[in-house]
């Protein structure tokens, strides 16, 4: 067993045969693709750190199923301080980043279907656990990515998956083999999937006995046959196509990736199984995927925002604004709402307890309020970082501009800040706010705060579930002297 660095990493996805088509084009090379590199690079990070010293008690942990070293993104959780770690590794590459990093979903899922085919192995007498743990065992031993994927493109939302005029907008068991299944259908939104050894499949929602052929999850390698991908658009993505652009990407080196995964009729071996048909059990999977992944918004939007209200910052300063009292208050204000979600995947995490299957869940009231949490701050601390980075932002010329002999020298005139600061610095700075409040990091920092583990109202949802208003309302009528 040994643990691959960035460099590895990237040359192992160079020996898959992956499908990729983008703006209506197979992808030849995917891994040196402009506009897919940036998020290899991101990926390619997480394994990188794992050999750096100073980082390694939280890029690595030692597996409980063999007693070695793995990357913390292969492991199953034992214990509060492996949550805690799992939000503080996530910080930190966010603050590497400035960007997705793609492994967390699978990490998630991982924990979610290690505890929940314990629970159905129980019930059933199904050999879904055993298959799981000798996937893991393979997973940790090569050191894979894992693009965790849950969210189904749905169709009619107020229909259930059975009752869809189409049934493939959700994925399913199409035939039942002696030796395992075949699927059709689709997975939406997945965060990494091009940058992914594997992918691990799950339900989307909760299922009845009718949507038996839906209740399913299984792993199966990105390049199996029948499997394609469609790349997803985000703002500004072209960019990195365009020549000599770096001055206008903001962040040239990493980014985040997003595609539609299409399933024509892949056969599952059986070994690959981890549900098929118990739908009582989709629920629990579902919940406590989005309790893991909603803790984990706790880390990575940190982070990012870490770096956003760095750049704010220095906007302000290369601005010569950074003494006025209004903009050291928006620092401020700023930090203690990036700060307040930290707190909210600490607090899930540390008071996080045993499942039956060993592996630590995290607290699910509170991992539900650090995501509803992060449905709203980040984008006020990306208001905030606008207003202080004024209106050049979004309005500076081209980096072509800045070069061209005759109007060169006029950006550089026109567009200086503070005297002792080159132009080009402040326009890089201003880039990098613009890449994460409107651009391709926009996509992770900002719309997936929203809809990513979940949209706002499931938040509310399992808050109310879990709230516990009668003890609250029995706590008021003790101290009030009122008799139930």
């Amino acid at each position: 067993m040994a643990l691959m660095n960035g460099q590895q990493y990237i040359e192992s996805l160079r020996k898959l045969n992956i499908k990729v088509y983008m703006f209506g084009e197979l992808v030849e090379n995917p891994v040196d693709h402009p506009m897919i590199r940036p998020s290899i690079n991101s990926v390619a990070m997480t394994y990188e750190l794992a050999h750096a010293a100073e980082h390694e008690d939280l890029m690595t942990a030692t597996s409980h199923l063999s007693g070695e070293k793995v990357n913390r993104f292969t492991h199953l959780h034992q214990s509060t301080d492996d949550l805690r770690k799992k939000v503080k590794m996530q910080r930190l590459l966010g603050q590497k980043t400035a960007s997705c990093f793609q492994r967390c979903v699978g990490m998630d899922a991982f924990n979610a279907v290690f505890s929940t085919t314990f629970e159905i192995d129980k019930k059933h007498g199904t050999k879904y656990h055993e298959n799981f743990t000798k996937y893991m065992h393979f997973v940790q031993e090569n050191d894979l990515t894992i693009d965790g994927a849950m969210t189904d493109p749905k169709g009619d939302r107020s229909l259930s998956p059975s009752q869809q005029p189409d049934p493939d907008l959700f994925l399913h068991v199409v035939e039942q083999r002696a030796d395992g299944i075949v699927v059709r259908g689709a997975k939406a939104h997945q965060t990494g999937a091009v940058n992914s050894h594997e992918h691990l499949i799950m339900p989307t929602i909760a299922m009845r006995e009718d949507d038996k052929a839906y209740a399913v999850s299984f792993a199966i390698p990105s390049d199996a046959e029948g499997i394609l991908m469609i790349y997803g658009r985000q703002s500004c993505d072209t960019r990195r196509l365009e020549e000599d652009a770096d001055l206008d990407l903001g962040n040239k080196q990493f980014g985040g990736q997003e595609a539609l995964v299409v399933f024509n009729d892949v056969f599952i071996p059986n070994d690959r199984i981890f549900l098929n048909g118990e739908t009582e059990f989709a629920g629990m999977l579902v919940e406590r995927f989005a309790g893991y992944h909603r803790q984990s918004y706790g880390g990575c939007k940190v982070g990012v925002g870490d770096v956003l209200i760095g750049a704010a910052s220095v906007a302000a300063e290369y601005n010569g604004a950074d003494k006025a009292s209004h903009v050291k208050d928006k620092l401020i204000e700023m930090t203690h709402l990036n700060e307040t979600l930290y707190c909210c995947g600490i607090a899930c995490s540390s008071e996080g307890y045993p499942t039956e299957a060993g592996n630590y869940q995290i607290d699910l009231l509170l991992a539900n309020i650090c995501k509803q949490n992060v449905t709203r701050f980040p984008y006020e601390i990306a208001r905030l970082a606008e207003d202080i980075a004024g209106g050049l932002m979004v309005t500076m010329p081209s980096a072509k501009d800045f070069k061209h002999p005759e109007i060169g020298p006029l950006c550089e005139k026109y567009f200086k800040g503070i005297n002792k600061v080159p132009t080009e610095q402040r326009m890089r700075i201003l880039r990098l706010i613009e890449n994460l409040t409107l651009g391709t990091a926009a996509v992770g920092y900002r719309t997936e705060s929203m809809h990513g583990a979940g949209s706002p109202q499931a938040q509310r949802i399992m808050i109310a579930r879990q709230s516990n208003l009668q003890h609250k309302k029995d706590l008021a009528k003790k101290i009030a002297g009122i008799d139930k």
